[in-house]
């Protein structure tokens, strides 16, 4: 590659949109990707705009243009979702969203005659089915997960409902939404066009608040009131579709309704094997054993392959039930009431570590036998997108993209030098340096640092 083609504007976009968090690695994949999205003066202008949140007056002075030339450019820029904008206190802010969750779904959440969506979606199942950089940083590059596994509000037990907070429960995130929006799922338009796509429907993921705001804008999806929005919810959960959110507690920016064989999360935690990859609920699949009657209907439902039916054996006698908040190991009767079973034969058994506590086992279950309980360790959520940005940036290296974003100012990249040093340390000296900065310091960087206006 030459420097001349390296410095051109697809390649300072790819070099541009990997200083977010959840960033994009390099592929010829990508810049064909780029190619199809926008003009090489488009990608140009771009790879200028900073990763937080700006106004046209900012744009304008990055690109050295006039006021109204830069507003017609992110107009334009804006009607293709390449940027979202969205109005806050009387102004417009924009804003340059990431590979994902950002402007990949946002280029098939709509039909587009402009755009050859078909060609589009081959580059995007290459760069991110058959190539694995880009899934397996998305997924296993730092503890911190983009998206997190909303319970099945109809699995919860009586007894453990009190424990399910507000926003661990997808009706109260519905409820509690500014703005609700419904467009095309991305993952599965995507697998139709490479004819892979399965029966589950396209219009029923979910986008909210300020995300949705600019989205229903721009035509992209189509606005929906709460009663709706939980009507599709619903339909979800009757279809064993999987709930994944935005990993926030507050402001939840979409809410998708997942099958397991379109899904990019899903596919990437079977194909990857990557423990805990998707944030997990705080529960985990539990399978009494007397009860089971090994018909295999759990194993087929999960959408990690957590769930394997055992050889035939011979029955165990029942142990004596965990006490409350106990932690499971894998295949471990979880409650012991009612038996049944006289005989041996093949039964289930959840690999914990694999476990997304969503449970659609729960409901598949003829006999039962399944019921959700919780984990060991309580799973923690960001606060806000924010907070969670900050998290991604610090384990995987690139806190100094977000608080020295100005490569311009030499004072920038000199801290942002320094920054990205102390990220880079041997691993021991590393994680003692990124345990430091989210203990002592991330209060501070919340505080000073505005990383991102959805929050």
């Amino acid at each position: 590659m030459s420097e001349q083609r390296g410095n051109d504007g697809y390649h300072r976009l790819m070099r541009r949109v990997n200083l977010f968090p959840q960033g994009a690695p390099d592929s010829d994949l990508l810049l064909r990707i780029f190619s199809l999205l926008c003009s090489e003066q488009e990608a140009t202008l771009m790879s200028m705009l900073p990763l937080r949140p700006f106004s046209a007056a900012k744009a304008a002075r990055v690109w050295n243009l006039s006021i109204e030339e830069t507003r017609a450019r992110l107009e334009t820029l804006a009607s293709r979702s390449l940027l979202l904008d969205i109005e806050r206190e009387g102004r417009m802010v924009y804003i340059l969203p990431p590979p994902m969750a950002g402007f990949f779904e946002f280029s098939l959440m709509r039909l587009r005659p402009d755009l050859d969506q078909k060609e589009l979606s081959r580059l995007f199942f290459h760069y991110i089915n058959v190539e694995d950089a880009f899934i397996r940083d998305l997924f296993a590059g730092g503890e911190t997960s983009l998206g997190r596994v909303l319970v099945n509000e109809e699995a919860i037990p009586d007894e453990k409902a009190c424990q399910v907070l507000d926003y661990e429960r997808a009706s109260e995130v519905i409820k509690s939404a500014s703005h609700i929006a419904v467009g095309l799922c991305y993952c599965r338009q995507k697998m139709a066009h490479v004819e892979r796509a399965c029966d589950a429907p396209l219009d029923i993921c979910l986008t909210l608040n300020l995300a949705a705001q600019s989205l229903l804008r721009r035509g992209v999806a189509r606005r929906v009131e709460s009663a709706e929005g939980l009507d599709l919810l619903q339909k979800a959960r009757d279809l064993n579709l999987v709930q994944c959110a935005d990993n926030v507690q507050q402001r939840v920016n979409f809410i998708c309704n997942c099958c397991r064989c379109c899904c990019e999360g899903l596919i990437a935690t079977r194909r990857l094997a990557i423990p805990n990859a998707m944030y997990s609920t705080n529960f985990v699949q539990a399978t009494a054993v007397q009860r089971c009657t090994g018909c295999g209907k759990c194993a087929a439902v999960c959408p990690v392959d957590a769930i394997t039916m055992d050889a035939e054996e011979p029955p165990s006698p029942l142990p004596d039930p965990p006490p409350p908040g106990a932690g499971i190991s894998d295949g471990e009767l979880l409650f012991p009431e009612g038996g049944g079973r006289d005989r041996g034969g093949p039964r289930a058994r959840v690999a914990t570590d694999f476990c997304l506590g969503c449970g659609v086992c729960v409901r598949a279950c003829p006999a039962g036998a399944i019921r959700l309980t919780s984990r060991a360790r309580r799973v923690l959520t960001p606060v806000n997108t924010a907070h969670r940005l900050v998290l991604m940036a610090i384990e995987r290296g690139k806190l100094q993209n977000l608080i020295f974003d100005n490569q311009a100012y030499l004072s920038h990249r000199a801290m942002a030098a320094i920054l990205g040093a102390i990220l880079k340390l041997p691993p021991v000296k590393r994680v003692m340096a990124s345990q430091q900065l989210k203990s002592r310091y991330l209060a501070r960087l919340l505080e000073h640092v505005e990383v991102d206006r959805f929050s």
